[in-house]
């Protein structure tokens, strides 16, 4: 009963404290990007317009998703604009809190933790880590897509389901960057899954092709390739290897040199992934998929949550303290807003190298994240840990 006690007063303080940090440090963005979705729909099937032609007053941006977006989101077209903000607060809560139980809950049981405890701390955590809560007042998807992503890798994929590679078939349907987990599963030589991925996300794109071949035409021949809508490659919130570039040269960013980080990064994630299980082949995956995209909106970096909570899982198990103080570094990092003290230049080396802390930190992810699990010691043996490993060995 104490203990029981104890637990709910630490998560009671703790909540406390995220909400006070949440109102002095979140930017409430009014669902910005839910408004763009919310006004296209409606502009498509109340209005008779394109899609793709819609753009939000007073502003650039219009709808940027494949078709097929389109069609997972026309309930929109028939609900009220408070119960769409709603559905997609509750869409984002629901997602992200069964995303947290599958990869912190393995952790509480090890551990042998309170798993209700444990569970309500990685929330608390989670609601303060920036890219989650810029998520939730954006209205974005993100943490849809990497549920659809998980849920596929963690269930399906590992146990090698015949419904293996729908989930990211249905991801990448409705955004192109989770394809890339349709070649993860080629890289491992899931040849299955990899089919039923890209069966699924054929599928669907000829589903919407059938329902609206006038907007898909437009979105594969032209608005696909206009990159003038969905912002500056150099904005500070572009944590990708093409915002480092174009922070060099904001008004000639070098094609040529983010080619060639593309292509090295893809060979340090193939030597990282070969032979990784399913639940490593998420983080990583999801941490290349950041740093290769043209854009990576802070946002967009919900994707590096398995890679997060993966770390700090296989540095707690092998009591490696070096990794587990990176794990609580990042972790302070990306919910601090650091990137933005740069948001209206990045001149000079410390202006180049803060505005692109985020990357810097999914870079030395895509390396330090074990690929495996490593020897677990007794619980209470900090301190002999690499000697129960040596035992452990010779036996």
């Amino acid at each position: 009963m104490v203990t029981v006690r104890r637990n709910v007063t630490i998560v009671a303080a703790l909540a406390l404290a995220v909400t006070v940090f949440l109102y002095f440090t979140m930017i409430r963005h009014g669902f910005f990007d839910l408004q763009v979705y919310y006004g296209a729909v409606n502009y498509w099937v109340h209005d008779g317009g394109e899609i793709y032609d819609w753009i939000k007053l007073d502003s650039r941006y219009g709808f940027t998703y494949p078709p097929f977006a389109t069609l997972a989101m026309l309930p929109m077209a028939f609900v009220s604009w408070p119960l769409a903000m709603v559905i997609s607060m509750t869409l984002a809560v629901v997602t992200g809190g069964l995303l947290l139980w599958w990869l912190v809950d393995p952790i509480a049981r090890r551990e042998g933790w309170t798993r209700w405890y444990a569970f309500a701390i990685a929330v608390c955590l989670a609601a303060a880590f920036e890219p989650m809560r810029e998520t939730v007042t954006f209205g974005q998807v993100n943490t849809l897509l990497l549920f659809l992503v998980a849920a596929d890798l963690l269930w399906l994929v590992a146990r090698d389901s015949r419904w293996a590679g729908v989930g990211v078939g249905l991801a990448t349907a409705i955004k192109l960057t989770p394809g890339i987990f349709i070649v993860y599963l080629l890289v491992t030589k899931r040849w299955r899954a990899a089919l039923t991925a890209s069966g699924t996300a054929a599928g669907a794109t000829v589903l919407a092709a059938a329902a609206a071949p006038d907007s898909s035409r437009e979105f594969w021949t032209q608005a696909v390739w206009n990159t003038d809508r969905i912002g500056s490659l150099s904005f500070v919130s572009n944590q990708s290897l093409q915002g480092v570039v174009a922070r060099l040269d904001p008004t000639h960013p070098s094609r040529a040199l983010w080619l060639v980080l593309v292509l090295l990064t893809l060979a340090v994630w193939v030597w990282r992934v070969r032979g990784a299980d399913a639940k490593t082949g998420l983080a990583l995956t999801g941490v290349l998929q950041g740093l290769i995209s043209p854009v990576t909106w802070i946002h967009h970096l919900v994707w590096l949550l398995p890679a997060l909570i993966l770390l700090f899982d296989r540095a707690l198990a092998a009591r490696d303290r070096r990794r587990l103080g990176f794990a609580f570094f990042a972790y302070g990092l990306l919910i601090s807003r650091f990137v933005w003290i740069w948001e209206r230049g990045s001149g000079g080396l410390i202006g180049f190298l803060g505005s692109n802390a985020y990357v810097w930190v999914s870079i030395a992810l895509l390396f330090v994240v074990p690929a495996r699990d490593p020897v677990e010691p007794p619980l209470s043996d900090w301190s002999s840990a690499s000697g129960q490993r040596e035992r452990i060995v010779k036996a």
